[in-house]
């Protein structure tokens, strides 16, 4: 979880404000998508305990009619990481709870009710990246760079950098970040796990909105199922994850959408899956 340095800048998002006016986010409708902004521009996003507790609040509350979030970074960075300001003279014990009331909050957005898509541009490090790894869809702005100073600040990672990020990038890549100061580019990282999409500067957001329109598109017990059941299988001993993967695909596929989709399929008024443009 690192620093941020004070960068103030304009907001690049014109939404309707939904809730959080005037506190560290900016959370907005669109439809059935949520639209979390985070919203310190003076720190580069940097994440504070506001910031926290506004996070948890804000994905402990997600409405019953909200089927996907995206999660971006208002003004020119998604998150500069952890305010340092917060944690000098914060002693042991301090520390073990703040880093759990960041493992908290993130795993209610990894293992939340809905998928989240993140918008990535800018500073995207230490805790920064941490959040950003709790996401499910990550989109990067060729602004987008990727670092974890903590081993230059005396500091490790605490909001769950160590178990989510190895899962994208590799121990061995986590461990130059940290060992060296190893930052990447948005090019470098779609192709490293970093993110799984790479846009135009300028189009993060649309870009986002319009794959959480196709989340929203599917049937929620499936998108349910890919969120909460998927990792844990990949998480577990093969023969766990076989006998997991069968029940969940049963539940999933004895659904009455389900019924309805197939259906559909099957009397020619879905769409083929067709090649990539």
């Amino acid at each position: 979880m690192a620093e941020a340095a004070s960068a103030p800048a304009a907001s690049a998002f014109n939404g309707a404000l939904h809730r959080h006016a005037g506190g560290p986010l900016v959370v907005t409708r669109d439809g059935d998508i949520l639209m979390v902004g985070l919203d310190r521009q003076a720190k580069r996003n940097a994440i504070n305990d506001s910031t926290i507790e506004a996070l948890d609040e804000c994905f402990s509350t997600i409405p019953d009619d909200v089927r996907a979030v995206v999660i971006h970074g208002i003004g020119p960075n998604f998150s500069a990481g952890l305010d340092l300001s917060e944690i000098s003279e914060r002693d042991v014990t301090d520390g073990v709870f703040h880093s759990r009331a960041w493992h908290r909050c993130f795993e209610k957005i990894e293992f939340g009710r809905v998928p989240v898509v993140a918008v990535l541009k800018g500073a995207v490090i230490g805790g920064g990246l941490e959040l950003a790894c709790a996401a499910h869809i990550r989109v990067a702005e060729p602004s987008a760079f990727y670092a974890l100073p903590e081993g230059q600040r005396g500091i490790f990672v605490g909001g769950g950098g160590s178990v989510r990020l190895p899962r994208l990038i590799g121990v061995a890549r986590m461990s130059d970040m940290m060992l060296t100061g190893r930052s990447y580019s948005a090019a470098e990282g779609v192709g490293l796990g970093f993110s799984q999409y790479l846009v135009g500067e300028g189009e993060g957001f649309a870009h986002a909105l319009d794959l959480a329109r196709r989340i929203c598109g599917n049937a929620p017990l499936t998108n349910f199922a890919v969120i909460q059941a998927l990792p844990r299988i990949a998480d577990s001993d093969p023969r766990v994850g076989y006998l997991m993967e069968s029940l969940i695909s049963a539940v999933a596929q004895g659904d009455r959408e389900a019924k309805t989709r197939v259906r559909a399929f099957l009397e020619k008024r879905a769409a083929k899956v067709t090649r990539p443009d």
